[in-house]
């Protein structure tokens, strides 16, 4: 006669093709226990899951502070923090982070613990590091000072750990583009990122701002008609902009012809992509394997096509460099400072989205100049040399 299963015990597969055994039972005044045992052992998985049922007892009866794994206090900040700004980027460092400390206790999550993980992305730049420790920060400082054990009424760690950030920060540089580069770059683009970025590069809206675009937020403005266009903008929630202003998003008439090219692709998001099966879906994000592939491809044909070394700005240009691009643009048009920052969305005194139609044309006026300044100064590198 075969030997009788643990009850709340179960083998599944892990995603290197091995079995590992888990647990999934409810458990009386505390609710539902789901995790990994971290073994393919029978044994070792029953005796695993006897203490966590011993833990759970000491907490309910004792008052003794449960533990729980990373993994959990990650789906909870996860679940709380789904209509704010920047949770699909903490949730890609989330996704990155749980191969490495996933299945470590709560309380095993430290600056120690977290040093395998340093050491496996050290090729990131400091920055991109420092947000993914930020998230890990956040989540230990709630967990010990506001998420609680509805049974014992006891936080889910007694003290948050110092978390220490890399301090060898080094700001990358702003890599505005020439003209030369963007007919160099673009086209190596697929066609759904070619749009977008022609949209990023002629209005300066930010990646998070394009990818989540709403055409509910698509306002027409008959009053700036031509004969041939029909003029619309854009009017960004507080909720997608990076300083939590709503602000206008003004089309010039090559953002307008982008728009008029991808109109009726997809009933709510602007710029989409069309999968294996035909169907539109938002693109997450613009700086993916795509853009990378894309320039990777320019930078190789770069030296032959401009007749000049590919600089190193050009090898890493990222999709916030058209919002750069944009800047300089106008700039160079000699658009004056505060139409600049109203066509950016900078903060200033003067944010509003009430705006006349006259004051939209100007706006409008300005922002076509972008794309009437090729013969913008060269760009021009100063080193500072020590004495």
């Amino acid at each position: 006669m075969g030997r009788r299963r643990t009850p709340g015990l179960y083998r599944r597969k892990r995603a290197d093709g091995a079995f590992e055994w888990h647990i999934d039972k409810r458990v009386k005044r505390f609710g539902r226990l789901c995790e990994s045992t971290g073994t393919n052992d029978e044994e070792e998985a029953e005796r695993y899951l006897a203490r966590r049922l011993a833990q759970i007892r000491e907490g309910i009866v004792y008052g003794v502070r449960p533990r729980r794994k990373w993994r959990d206090a990650a789906t909870r900040y996860l679940t709380e923090s789904a209509d704010k700004k920047g949770v699909e980027r903490a949730a890609r460092a989330l996704k990155d982070l749980d191969r490495h400390i996933g299945d470590l206790w709560l309380d095993q999550v430290h600056n120690d613990s977290l040093q395998r993980y340093r050491v496996a992305r050290k090729a990131w730049a400091v920055g991109t590091l420092n947000r993914t420790l930020a998230v890990v920060r956040r989540i230990l400082k709630l967990s010990a000072e506001l998420w609680r054990d509805e049974q014992s009424g006891l936080t889910w760690l007694a003290v948050a750990p110092m978390i220490k950030l890399e301090s060898k920060y080094k700001k990358r540089q702003p890599y505005p583009l020439g003209w030369d580069e963007q007919a160099l770059l673009f086209p190596e683009l697929a066609g759904h990122l070619e749009r977008m970025a022609l949209f990023a590069v002629n209005t300066g809206a930010r990646q998070e701002e394009i990818c989540g675009l709403k055409w509910r937020w698509e306002q027409r403005v008959p009053e700036l008609d031509t004969p041939s266009i029909q003029r619309t903008v854009f009017v960004l929630p507080g909720s997608v902009t990076k300083n939590g202003e709503p602000r206008v998003l003004v089309l010039n008439d090559v953002a307008q012809a982008v728009i008029e090219e991808v109109r009726r692709q997809h009933r709510t998001y602007v710029f989409t992509y069309q999968d294996r099966h035909g169907q539109r879906n938002r693109v997450g994000r613009m700086n993916n394997k795509g853009w990378r592939a894309g320039r990777r491809r320019a930078a190789a044909r770069y030296e032959e096509t401009l007749e000049r070394e590919c600089p190193a700005g050009f090898k890493s240009v990222r999709v916030h460099d058209l919002r750069h691009t944009y800047g300089r643009r106008l700039r160079a048009a000699g658009v004056g400072l505060e139409d600049r920052q109203d066509l950016l969305g900078h903060k200033s005194s003067r944010m509003t989205t009430h705006y006349s139609a006259a004051e939209l044309g100007n706006l409008l006026s300005a922002a076509n100049l972008a794309t009437k300044s090729r013969e913008s100064p060269a760009r021009t590198v100063l080193h500072v040399v020590g004495g």
